[in-house]
Formats: C-alpha cells, structure tokens, sequence
C-alpha cells in the first residue's frame, strides 16, 4: 500500500556498490527502514542522497508492504529544512548523537503522533536557537516521558533517585541509588523548559557526568540499550 507520511532521518548504511539503506522514524509507522537502488552512483542520485542527512524532516510516498524489512520510497521532499544544523559544528556534533540515540531507543513499528510531535519540533528548536549547550541534557530527559520512564516527580523534596524505580526515595538502601549533584541538577531540569534552559548554569564536568547518569537511566529502562559509540566524539567537541 502507498502511506503518505512525515519522517526523520535517524540512520544511513552503504548497502553493497550503490545502494543505500536509511532508517527512518516516521509519523504514521514508526521506525521504518528502506532500501535506495542504486542512489550512490548516479548523479541524480547523489541528489536524492541528499535529503537522507541525519535528523532532516522529509515528506515521503512510501510503497510499504507489512511483512518486509526494507520498504520503498516513492516520492521524497524536505518537510523543513534546517538553518545550521549540518553546517554548524557544535549542532552537526548534538545531531550524530541524538541520531544514534534514538536508533538504539526506538524500536518501535507503530504510529506514535506525540512522539514524533516531540522529535519534530525539538529538532527545530535547536536549528533554530543560539543557546542550545545544554539541549541534549533536557531532550534525553523529556523523551523519557514518550519512551515510557518519566521520572516520578511527586517527592522533590527526598534527596535520593532510585535509577531502577524512576523515583525519588528518602533513603539509599538498595542498589542503583544515586544522589548529590547531578539529582539537584534532575530536579531543576524537570522544572524547565526549552526556551528557560539556558537559565540553568551547567559546566563541562557537570554535563557529561549528568549525560552518564541519563544514559544509565536508559540503559535500566530499554533492553539492550547501550550509550552511542558517538558520545566520545560528542564529548570532545564540548569539552
């Protein structure tokens, strides 16, 4: 059947000489991957290879067939096409990380329109504001409320987290328990916003340290979840 539908990019992988297989998340099937014939050696290809960068915004025609893995695009164009985010390169940094991020997060094959409402005009955001260092800290934590792991907010008053629960707890008496700084910085982070965050003063150390606790979250509450092989390079361009 033929589904017209938005999608971000989230992966491209060579396949073979001249093809290439780009996984998507999209608004009305979720995670989708698709086969592109012949793409890398043609000039009109190179152009279509354009569109496929990571995180782009596309309206797509997809020809999907339910019990395949590798679906056809039809018809491609830009649905929004970003400002600074590949030619900016702090953004360009945020965008390998986040892309690879929510290829091991989103497993899903099932439209979730609040979750792609979410990737959308957080993505935009980000192309379009200056003040953004902290951007990757919040979008981890607010995707949480879309994966299903929200932190539980109702005792901002008890000093400790409990990872494995996602609560806070008023004593460290089991494992996976963590507390100090990077909690307060939690706390703050729940209260905020996008456009608020840069109101919240975060150095270096503290935000690849609140970075590691958030991808231990993860890690606790997505099976076979593991930290994107991307973090090292991520770190040293905001190092």
């Amino acid at each position: 059947m033929h589904v017209s539908t938005k999608a971000i990019v989230l992966s491209k992988l060579k396949y073979r000489d001249s093809d290439l297989i780009v996984r998507c998340y999209t608004e009305a099937l979720g995670v989708v991957s698709f086969l592109l014939r012949g793409v890398l050696n043609t000039r009109k290809g190179s152009t279509k290879t354009a569109y496929f960068q990571l995180l782009s915004q596309l309206d797509l025609v997809i020809l999907y067939k339910e019990k395949r893995t590798l679906h056809t695009i039809k018809e491609v164009k830009a649905n929004y096409v970003y400002a600074t985010m590949h030619t900016n390169v702090y953004k360009s940094a945020i965008a390998m990380f986040i892309a690879e991020l929510l290829t091991k997060a989103l497993r899903e094959e099932e439209e979730n329109n609040l979750m792609y409402s979410y990737l959308e005009t957080t993505l935009q955001w980000l192309d379009s504001n200056t003040n953004y260092a902290n951007f990757h800290l919040l979008f981890l934590l607010k995707l949480t409320k879309y994966l299903g792991f929200y932190p539980d907010d109702d005792h901002l008053n008890f000093e400790y987290f409990d990872l494995q629960e996602g609560k806070f707890v008023a004593k460290a008496d089991r494992e996976h328990i963590v507390s100090g700084q990077n909690i307060d910085l939690l706390k703050q982070l729940l209260g905020t916003t996008f456009d608020a965050i840069n109101l919240i003063k975060i150095n270096t150390k503290q935000r690849q340290s609140f970075l590691n606790l958030m991808l231990r979250y993860y890690e606790f509450h997505l099976g076979n979840f593991k930290p994107p092989k991307s973090m090292q390079i991520f770190n040293q361009v905001f190092s």
